[in-house]
């Protein structure tokens, strides 16, 4: 396999539903959102994932605004505790098709295309999380 099918670099994005792109402001407690793989990166990619590590409750919070894509997408939460990997060390709180989830454990959510999703937002952050969006879509969008 060709060196061309790794991606050993990740790339800084601005996403249309956060941040700058959204909120005309660069959104503080987050790394913002990284592409490690999508199909600018590795032009034969069917997926986009996008990298956020959440270090403090965000803002503006809720700083991801609500919308849908035409291609389905999974959302990882994944908390940092060796100890016990299904301690978020967060709450947060977000809108599936209009009903509100709290997300207080490592979870992983599945989208279906066409789904309203989101607002985001996080009540407390007692350590740092990794967030990850996996689109099974070359690019966000």
């Amino acid at each position: 396999m060709s060196e061309s099918y790794i991606v050993r670099k990740m790339v800084r994005e601005e996403l249309p539903n956060e941040g700058v792109l959204a909120y005309g402001e660069v959104e503080g407690g987050t790394s913002g959102a990284f592409a490690m793989m999508s199909g600018r990166q590795v032009p034969a990619s069917k997926v986009h994932v996008a990298y956020s590590w959440i270090y403090r409750v965000p803002t503006p919070n809720p700083y991801v605004l609500e919308h849908t894509h035409d291609y389905d997408e999974v959302l990882l939460f994944m908390g940092n505790n060796p100890d016990d990997l299904d301690d978020l060390g967060a709450v947060a709180h977000i809108d599936l098709d209009g009903t509100t989830h709290v997300i207080d454990t490592s979870t992983a959510i599945y989208i279906p295309a066409g789904t309203r999703h989101c607002p985001l937002g996080y009540e407390r952050v007692d350590r740092p999380l990794s967030f990850i969006a996996l689109s099974l879509h070359p690019e966000y969008r």
